[in-house]
């Protein structure tokens, strides 16, 4: 964050909250959809993408600091058991990074934080590797 915002700011606060946590999600999906080199990726997921949206929108918005929104829900998120039916290695993890910076980049404004905010989800990606290469 930057030096003028204080330090108990949340990234949900200071990227705006539900809105852009909506308009992030919904760019990711777009571009998981249409991006051939995200193909790998996006025939991981149903053909109707609504749900995995709408559960990412409510997964990040407590995950940066907002509403815990996921766990109200459907309870403690298991993330990465959630996801070990799916086959994840190097190239889905990169490909889902690939929509989600391209995203952050379309969507966010500019601001030194974005970087440390793409750190923390590259982290969480390659967390949920779950094969080698």
């Amino acid at each position: 964050m930057t030096q003028t915002q204080p330090a108990s700011t949340t990234f949900y606060d200071h990227i705006g909250g539900a809105p852009a946590v909506r308009t992030l999600v919904d760019r990711f999906y777009e571009l998981m959809d249409t991006l051939p080199e995200a193909y790998g990726i996006r025939k991981l997921h149903p053909a109707d993408l609504s749900g995995s949206a709408e559960k990412l929108y409510m997964y990040l918005s407590g995950w940066l600091g907002g509403p815990q929104l996921y766990i109200e829900a459907y309870g403690h998120p298991r993330l990465r058991a959630r996801h070990l039916p799916f086959t994840i290695g190097e190239a889905e993890r990169d490909q889902w990074l690939m929509c989600m910076r391209m995203a952050m980049e379309e969507v966010l404004p500019p601001d030194d934080s974005n970087a440390q905010l793409y750190g923390a989800l590259a982290d969480l990606a390659d967390h949920m590797r779950n094969m080698a290469g």
